[in-house]
């Protein structure tokens, strides 16, 4: 998809925070336990083959849809308001204990109008990510998130991290380097993605883990502008649809 074609308006801009499943490897049904434990022997470094079954659960569940849950989606989008020519940033996150309603919300969103979706590595993890998510709970696949029978380019994606690669596939870029060369102030301030889970679970903390995920959406944002050539010094109102 030709990034020249597209209004700035159309693009929700995102990012998701995940958990593992359950707080604890214990809680899980036994047929998840079981098919958890094979997992655990393709991602348990070899220097910890002896350590309890189930020990890795806590820390790597959240990333793998099958073992883990989304507990934020954050979301924004660029608006031109023309009475003052002011460029605003309207942001807004779904967020709570039932992953359903977080996901019916999300899915509701998506059915306003054609967006087309941003994130960074969202090819790889976001969008899948979600698409799984909200079969799980036996939603209905939003059509932004439909892929099968469609041709590349009528797949409204956009990756910041496949931008930046111009088609060069030997290396993963974080988001934060991105934000670090461009000048862009850092969305890792009192968390980063390493500390969702224990956030989330042992301190029931979800205010700081949507905060950080919606400071993300709004680097992904800039970042994306950077690419479009646009300077750094621009104005935006951020305006936090969530407040009212």
């Amino acid at each position: 998809m030709s990034t020249s074609s597209i209004e700035l308006e159309n693009i929700l801009f995102l990012d998701i925070e995940t958990a593992s499943l359950e707080s604890d490897f214990n809680h899980l049904p036994e047929r998840l336990k079981a098919e958890w434990l094979k997992k655990e022997l393709h991602i348990r470094p070899k220097e910890q083959d002896k350590l309890k079954e189930g020990s890795l659960f806590f820390q790597k569940a959240g990333i793998y849809a099958e073992f883990g849950k989304v507990i934020c989606i954050g979301v924004g989008y660029f608006h031109f308001v023309a009475e003052n020519e002011n460029l605003e940033f309207r942001t807004k996150s779904f967020f709570g204990d039932s992953e359903y309603d977080t996901l019916e919300g999300f899915v509701q969103l998506l059915q306003k109008k054609p967006w087309v979706l941003c994130a960074h590595n969202g090819k790889e993890f976001d969008f899948p990510y979600l698409s799984r998510r909200i079969l799980i709970n036996r939603l209905p696949l939003p059509e932004p998130l439909q892929l099968a029978g469609k041709k590349p380019w009528e797949i409204r994606h956009l990756d910041t991290l496949e931008l930046w690669k111009f088609g060069d596939y030997k290396h993963y870029t974080r988001l934060e380097l991105l934000a670090s060369i461009f000048d862009i102030p850092t969305s890792k301030e009192d968390i980063d993605g390493s500390m969702v889970n224990e956030t989330y679970y042992l301190k029931n903390d979800i205010k700081s883990i949507r905060e950080y995920c919606l400071r993300d959406v709004l680097v992904t944002a800039k970042v994306y502008l950077a690419f479009q050539g646009l300077p750094p010094e621009i104005e935006l109102d951020i305006v936090n649809k969530d407040d009212e």
